[in-house]
């Protein structure tokens, strides 16, 4: 039995091989070399359609007090803030980002409702001015989120 596996693994070792190295080395360069052409050809350069685009881009958490918030933006960030707050930055979307998008996230804080029970605080994304995403004034339970692109 010992002998069949190994016998196997030796067959299986070849072809792995083999079929590294068919096709010889010109075809190795060849497939880099037009690896580099598609990424280019991607990858914009500032161009028009998929170049640079520059979003404006608005945090909001709404409610009284101070709270906790988290947010990923232009940077990732933690910090207490004095509630209503808001944080807006330039955002740029390049290359690749088009396609899978640049995620842009907060997680606000608890506050206190009307009925003086904690509760995850309002939150709203606002990109170029317009709202693309809220946790519907907390009562979701879930951080708000967006891909840009």
């Amino acid at each position: 039995m010992r002998k069949k596996f190994t016998a196997i693994a030796l067959i299986a070792t070849a072809a792995l091989l083999t079929g590294c190295s068919s096709g010889g080395g010109s075809g190795d360069k060849g497939s880099a070399k037009s690896d580099a052409t598609a990424k280019s050809s991607v990858e914009p350069k500032g161009d028009a359609g998929d170049g640079e685009v520059t979003h404006e881009v608005t945090l909001e958490v709404q409610g009284a007090g101070k709270t906790q918030v988290y947010y990923d933006l232009d940077t990732n960030k933690g910090e207490e803030v004095s509630l209503p707050w808001q944080k807006t930055a330039k955002v740029t979307v390049v290359g690749a980002e088009h396609r899978v998008g640049h995620l842009v996230t907060l997680v606000p804080g608890s506050t206190q409702g009307d009925d003086g029970m904690l509760r995850a605080a309002s939150c709203v994304i606002k990109v170029d001015g317009k709202k693309v995403a809220d946790n519907q004034d907390g009562k979701s339970g879930k951080p708000c989120e967006y891909k840009l692109k």
